[in-house]
């Protein structure tokens, strides 16, 4: 398979003196390589550094690790660093992507002693293929069949001792015998607001984006717990100053940049709040099911199942039930609603 990625750097333009050649290396920067580099998680990092260490002393490729957790809170980059950190190759592939046997059969017999294969939407894998790697991760061998009907065997090929990252948003949803063969299982957490306020002046120094610290923190308050929105939130920031301010991101133009974007106090985006009141008026409050609610939004279950809700359950205005979605009395006091009286009506 082909892992190498498409440069979408567009050329410079005559039209933008301000243009900087080495602003998209600067971008890839922002991905830290090593567990000292990496923010937050702390719980994880210590026990992962222990794992890597003994691993790496006895000569053997890490057990395989299995990272759950929300989108955004640096799973790919966890398996980049265990990749970094054990000196081994890095080979990244998610599970649609490997549609046939053939295809996973040529990513495992090509990777290195050691090295770490990563697959993303781990529970997306197909059985035929979760199958083969049932073997492939335990005695490091693939049973492939040659031939057809009565003439067809089996041989065992042999692998090279590899560590398999597998990473979801959906626990759930892997199958218990694969989820039993990974002998490291982590779960990341939402980042606290210290912790993502690490993570933004660790990026600003690499991009170079002068920044105040008031703007820090605020900036890390409404960044719904997640790296990913945090460092997006930073470059949208970056602009504002640049166009409408001197260049340096403070409060006033984070709470501006804010507004502009549609974010809230607590990092809730247009749609979240569109989520929450979708159940309220439409709904009656709830319950109200997944593909219903999403119908109304106009948005698929995937997103609302993986972004939105997790983020909303978090800080408690969302809560699932057996019969569906429900909006808590704290959706209802952010979105200045009262919360509807016995008889179902709701009161403005």
């Amino acid at each position: 398979m082909n892992f190498d990625t498409m440069d979408e750097s567009s050329p410079q333009s005559p039209m933008s003196p301000v243009y900087d050649p080495g602003e998209d290396e600067k971008e890839a920067t922002l991905r830290p390589r090593y567990l000292s580099e990496f923010q937050g998680q702390q719980r994880i990092k210590e026990n992962l550094l222990i794992f890597i260490k003994a691993a790496r002393e006895r000569g053997e490729a890490l057990d395989h690790l299995f990272l759950m957790g929300p989108p955004g809170l640096g799973k790919t980059t966890l398996a980049l660093v265990v990749a970094s950190e054990m000196g081994a190759d890095f080979k990244p592939t998610s599970a649609p992507a490997i549609e046939k046997p053939k295809d996973l059969a040529g990513i495992l017999t090509n990777l290195r002693p050691g090295g770490v294969l990563f697959i993303d939407e781990i529970h997306r894998l197909k059985p035929a293929i979760e199958e083969m790697l049932y073997i492939a991760m335990e005695d490091f061998e693939l049973d492939w069949v040659i031939g057809q009907g009565p003439a067809a065997r089996t041989v065992r090929i042999p692998l090279q001792p590899f560590t398999l990252v597998g990473a979801t948003t959906k626990a759930g949803m892997v199958s218990a015998p694969l989820a039993s063969r990974f002998g490291i299982s982590l779960r990341l957490d939402y980042y606290a607001p210290g912790e993502l306020a690490s993570v933004i002046r660790r990026s600003s120094r690499i991009l170079d984006i002068k920044i105040e610290e008031n703007a820090v923190e605020l900036l890390a308050g409404t960044s719904r717990g997640t790296p990913r929105i945090a460092n997006r939130l930073l470059r949208r920031m970056r602009d504002f100053a640049q166009v409408h301010g001197e260049g340096v991101i403070n409060s006033d133009v984070v709470s501006n940049g804010l507004a502009r974007l549609e974010v809230d106090a607590l990092g809730l985006e247009r749609l979240d709040r569109e989520i929450l009141k979708a159940i309220i008026l439409r709904f009656g409050g709830g319950p109200v099911g997944a593909e219903t609610l999403a119908v109304s939004v106009s948005e698929s279950v995937e997103s609302l199942e993986d972004y939105y809700e997790p983020y909303l359950i978090q800080i408690g205005m969302l809560a699932r039930t057996p019969r569906g979605r429900v909006a808590t009395p704290a959706a209802y006091r952010h979105l200045g609603m009262e919360q509807p009286h016995e008889n179902g009506r709701l009161q403005f």
